[in-house]
């Protein structure tokens, strides 16, 4: 079931596995540099992060989780082709051995 509209807040997900070659140091780096988006695109209006820490070990080699609030659709998009996000894209994806990106409208269960 898919929600319509392009208003309202957006979570943009991305689930990482690095190579295993990234040093802790070039991932501080880079988790800095995707935290500096924040201030760089208008559109994007929160960033947090953090590293997998469920004892269920279903993570299939993912490790690190990043999300990011938009104010709307519109709001990714803006984002996906914002010159600050192609610079940042440049530097991140060649280091991912995986990746998986989900957007999606937070939804209240009434």
């Amino acid at each position: 079931m898919a929600s319509g509209g392009g208003g309202g807040v957006v979570k943009h997900i991305l689930l990482a596995r690095f190579k295993e070659e990234v040093t802790p140091e070039r991932l501080d780096e880079l988790i800095r540099g995707y935290a500096a988006l924040v201030d760089a695109v208008p559109s994007m209006k929160a960033f947090h992060w953090g590293t997998d820490v469920s004892i269920e070990n279903m993570h299939q080699g993912f490790t690190h989780v990043f999300e990011s609030t938009f104010e709307s659709t519109q709001g990714v998009k803006e984002y996906i082709e914002h010159p600050a996000h192609v610079e940042f894209a440049n530097q991140f994806l060649p280091v991912l051995e995986k990746a998986i990106i989900i957007d999606y409208k937070p939804t209240s269960v009434n």
